[in-house]
């Protein structure tokens, strides 16, 4: 027989109805009993057989069925749907079998070998049944329609095929009660799976309020309107060191204060103070927040509100971390986390409260100072060792620190020391000299020696003629002053720096201008194979034709465009105009751009080179990008992305200023490059120096197996150009021999010419073959 659990009843109350119909059975005992008299008692009118066979066999029915249910109820074996599945599954069988005999007693006496007493006590017993089908097997719906059946069935059965119009009516009458029944047992299913359904949600729900009060981890404490305990988790139970749950309840807030001072969990003091403004806030009806530190050092919070129906609220936590870390934040707000020394913002703060006190007429001095090179300690040794060099050197400027004398790092390498009521120059001078002094010599970095060694600029002033903010202006100015004339010492600000710092700033901003009115123009160097002594490609260079000072050298505005942070627009202008105007040249003739490291900080690169391509219609090929090892410093491996990037759009990649940097060769076999660029200076004295000679026929020699080209820079002399074609035998030279840079058009009318010492040079190459 399969059975299904009813859709309309969730998996935990089947059960609870199923474990239901094994509950009681010895009514069934009583029942089975009473069936067996009855039947016995129509055998003793009518002598008939069957109506003792029905006694005995109704009995032992009742029986069974007792003996079954108590099995499954002393097992204790229904806690899951497929167990109540199996059990209601006997409850079946044994509860049709004992309603069969049941009511074939019925028919047996009402039509079979009828007899008018057993006709009147069957149908009797069978009617006062129902009422323990409804009251017993409302769990399952299965057997209350099959008693329905088994019980009315033949009754009506009985009465119909008697088959006068009286017992036919009857017959028929009774027939709706089956359905009466099943309604009946649905309705009191209804009303119990209601009430279940009620009294879990209500289980569930303060099982979710209790798990959630006590797995808090603020202690929580609910008072009533008469200022007593009415709820409490367990923080709060350990919190105030109660074992057991319900120990606060009942206690008055008065007393739970007093158990906190008597255990010393706080000072006396405290406690009445705790108490106080608790009180004071419940009564207030409104939120607040009470901090209290205890007796351990621990900070405790208290939060007041008010709940529904008049109870105040209490909850606690310990925020002894949030108070070191507000501690600790404040900290850094105002230290720097390196070095310790007060950071820009509090020196800052701190300056303007001492320049704003005291005797206005006094000095003051502000001290710029700033590391000579750091740069290169980051580049070689890494970012720890420079953090190491900063650390010591702020701990001997920290020395000087002192109620009058505020030290702070401002970043980086950058240093800044404020010195109130400085009486003259001499007397800052001699301060500084000892500074100095304090930094000369050596400080051990992770087993590196370093050489300390810096530059500052100071300003002297007046407290009431100056501010902080100007003050710090003209100290960098100074300290740029210093850097300019050769760096390891100090200068003192002058109004003349004060005026250079305008024309910079005006120069700037001028720039700026050219750069969006697209006023810089390009001119090509050309770049002449040692061969053919013809142009083989040119290099692009930018060149800015001020319409006041005339033109600004390279030298000096390309700094200004990298510090202003505008150098990617000039190279995006550079590759537009020189991939275009390559396009006018004969087909062998390429060109070269220089890119900056920021444009490689930048993965549009890549977009914006692949753009000036397309829109100029320049074969790959002919663009060559030059870059230099600084590309490489900041990250080598977007760099390297990028370049192999380039690579796959055909461009091809040159290392420009080969050998000036502190790891060139290790960028021959880990880069894609098609070219290195040797830098001019190893050709300054290469006709008197026979090492300059052979450092350049072995880089030559080094990069060739390596599938590289070579081009020379710097190339002035014929007696160069002849050695470089004798000896070292390059790819490419190019220098100032070949001429100025030329325009565009200047490079498509020399593209085809032959340089006039071209025969000299064939005529040395056959004299040394000679």
């Amino acid at each position: 027989m399969k059975i299904n659990r009813p859709e309309d009843i969730s998996e935990d109350v089947y059960v609870g109805f199923v474990r239901s119909l094994f509950h009681d059975a010895f009514v069934l005992v009583v029942g089975a009993i009473c069936y067996f008299l009855l039947a016995l008692l129509v055998y003793e009118r009518t002598g008939e057989p069957i109506y003792a066979w029905l006694a005995v066999i109704v009995l032992a029915a009742g029986f069974y069925r007792y003996y079954r249910i108590e099995q499954y109820r002393k097992a204790d074996c229904i806690h899951d749907y497929a167990s109540a599945l199996k059990a209601e599954r006997s409850y079946l069988i044994g509860g049709t079998i004992q309603g069969f005999f049941m009511g074939l007693f019925c028919f047996v006496a009402i039509y079979w070998v009828p007899d008018p007493y057993g006709e009147v006590a069957s149908v009797s017993a069978a009617v006062a049944s129902t009422i323990t089908v409804v009251g017993r097997n409302y769990g399952s719906k299965t057997m209350v329609a099959i008693l329905s059946v088994v019980l009315i069935l033949p009754i009506a059965l009985g009465e119909l095929l008697k088959g006068d119009i009286a017992h036919i009516v009857f017959g028929l009458y009774i027939v709706p009660v089956m359905f009466i029944i099943t309604k009946m047992a649905a309705r009191v299913r209804t009303v119990l799976f209601t009430a279940i359904t009620e009294e879990k949600k209500s289980t569930d729900l303060a099982q979710r309020f209790d798990r959630a009060l006590n797995t808090m981890s603020h202690g929580l404490i609910m008072l009533d309107s008469d200022g007593r305990v009415v709820v409490a988790n367990a923080e709060a139970n350990a919190t105030l060191g109660v074992k057991q749950s319900d120990a606060l309840l009942g206690r008055s807030l008065g007393a739970l204060v007093m158990r906190t001072i008597a255990s010393g969990m706080v000072r006396a003091k405290d406690g009445h103070y705790l108490e106080a403004q608790l009180t004071r806030a419940l009564h207030e009806g409104r939120g607040r927040k009470i901090q209290v530190r205890l007796a351990d050092g621990r900070y405790v919070e208290f939060s007041v509100s008010e709940g529904a129906g008049g109870l105040g609220v209490i909850t606690f936590e310990d925020v002894s971390t949030r108070i070191e870390a507000e501690e600790k934040i404040r900290s850094m707000a105002r230290y720097d986390n390196l070095t310790g020394l007060i950071n820009r913002a509090y020196f800052h703060e701190l300056a303007g409260e001492m320049m704003a006190t005291g005797d206005q007429e006094r000095n003051c001095a502000l001290v710029a100072f700033d590391l000579d090179d750091f740069k290169s300690v980051n580049d070689t040794l890494g970012h720890p060792i420079g953090d190491g060099l900063i650390y010591a050197v702020a701990e001997k400027l920290s020395g000087f620190g002192n109620d009058r004398t505020k030290v702070s790092r401002f970043g980086g390498d950058e240093f800044m020391i404020f010195i109130d009521d400085v009486e003259s120059e001499a007397e800052l001078s001699s301060i500084l000299e000892n500074i100095f002094k304090a930094l000369q010599g050596e400080v051990d970095v992770a087993g590196h020696s370093l050489r300390v060694q810096a530059s500052a600029g100071a300003v002297l002033s007046c407290v009431k003629d100056s501010d902080i903010d100007a003050m710090i202006v003209k100290a960098d100015l100074a300290l740029y002053k210093a850097k300019e004339l050769g760096k390891n010492g100090w200068r003192l600000f002058e109004a003349t720096m004060d005026a250079a710092f305008r024309n910079r700033q005006l120069l700037k901003a001028e720039l700026r201008s050219a750069v969006e009115a697209k006023g810089l123009r390009v001119v090509y160097q050309p770049i002449v194979s040692i061969e053919t002594m013809r142009i083989a490609s040119c290099e692009a260079l930018c060149r800015w034709d001020h319409p006041d000072l005339g033109p600004i050298s390279p030298a000096v505005f390309i700094p200004l465009a990298e510090e202003m942070g505008i150098i990617s627009e000039i190279s995006n202008f550079m590759l537009a105009a020189a991939t275009r105007e390559c396009t006018r040249w004969p087909g062998d003739t390429s060109v070269s751009v220089n890119l900056s490291a920021k444009d490689f900080r930048d993965r549009g690169i890549v977009d914006k080179v692949r753009a000036a391509l397309a829109e100029s219609g320049l074969a790959a090929h002919r663009l060559e990008v030059e870059v230099t090892e600084t590309v490489l410093l900041d990250d080598k491996s977007q760099a390297r992305e990028l370049i192999e990037e380039l690579k796959a759009l055909g461009v091809r990649i040159a290392l420009d200023d080969f050998g000036t940097g502190y790891s060139s060769l290790s960028y021959l076999h880990k880069l894609p490059l098609d070219k290195i660029k040797i830098d001019r200076s190893f050709l300054i004295d290469v006709t008197q120096n026979q090492r300059s000679l052979e450092l350049l026929t072995g880089i030559v020699n080094l990069s060739r197996p390596l599938g590289l080209s070579v081009t020379i820079e710097g190339v002035e002399t014929f007696e160069q150009l002849r050695l470089l074609a004798l000896k070292v035998q390059p790819d490419l030279v190019q220098g100032f021999l070949f001429g100025s840079a030329l325009t565009a058009s200047g490079i498509e009318t020399m593209s085809t010419t032959v340089w006039p010492f071209a025969s000299e040079l064939k005529s040395a190459r056959r004299a040394v073959q000679r």
